[in-house]
């Protein structure tokens, strides 16, 4: 299962039935969880942990220096779920001290061809993240949800569960959970993400209350503070509008109207 023209320090802890491929790199303090598949021309840099049943593609950079001109060699650490896949040219980077010193990423995520996931991010589950889109450092991405292909996120936003970024997406504030976010030179909401919730099991009924939560905040003309007292009643009745609710209130960025 290990190439013999793969480098593999000593120190680096590989699980049974991890396949590894010729000219990959894996260096000391990388754990590799069961059944995962690093193909040929992998670096994998650590300390990095990954689980089990990945599934890595050509050249892409796993683990390395965060592109931080504050980072000055401390000791941070990547941390990968399991059943991810890594499609070829991504690069995902370890954390920095001046945050948690750690990059986490969720399970049964895609990152196609490109994606870049930047020092201190946190990633969810059931994402997935279109060629050539980019995080910033300390980025939160809630679960199921989708980033458009060339997509930029700036640093510290916050993106919502089920939202959905369409292609070339420049985000500059939080998006909200649940949300369509149209792309262009300035990103802006344009509905709720119906058809990803239909996806994703959501009940008609649960829709619609989202729907109204959407329009309470979006549609009225009202205040932060105004709308968060008239969510209120509906999050009681629904928890997923909970969600939204606590986004909205902990938002430090703003969000993308």
């Amino acid at each position: 299962m290990i190439d013999p023209r793969a480098v593999i320090d000593p120190r680096a802890m590989l699980a049974d039935n991890v396949s590894v491929g010729p000219w990959t790199v894996v260096g000391p303090e990388v754990e590799v969880g069961y059944g995962t598949i690093v193909a040929s021309h992998v670096v994998l840099k650590g300390p990095t942990r990954i689980g089990v049943y990945n599934k890595i593609y050509p050249f892409a950079s796993i683990g390395d220096d965060p592109q931080d001109k504050k980072y000055q060699g401390e000791k941070t650490t990547l941390e990968i779920g399991d059943r991810n896949v890594i499609r070829e040219y991504c690069t995902i980077n370890r954390g920095t001290v001046q945050d948690k010193g750690l990059t986490k990423i969720g399970n049964d995520n895609l990152f196609m061809v490109g994606t870049h996931i930047a020092h201190d991010c946190t990633i969810g589950s059931h994402t997935i993240f279109v060629n050539n889109a980019g995080l910033a450092g300390h980025v939160t991405v809630g679960d199921y949800a989708i980033i458009g292909a060339y997509s930029a996120i700036h640093q510290f936003c916050q993106i919502g569960a089920h939202s959905f970024i369409a292609a070339c997406g420049r985000v500059r504030q939080d998006v909200l959970p649940y949300v369509l976010v149209e792309g262009g030179h300035e990103a802006r909401v344009c509905g709720l993400n119906k058809e990803g919730l239909k996806r994703s099991g959501f009940s008609d009924e649960l829709i619609v209350a989202l729907r109204s939560a959407y329009k309470l905040i979006f549609r009225r003309n009202l205040t932060v503070e105004q709308a968060l007292e008239e969510l209120k009643p509906l999050a009681a009745n629904f928890p997923p509008v909970k969600l939204m609710l606590d986004a909205l209130e902990k938002s430090d960025r703003g969000i993308i109207r």
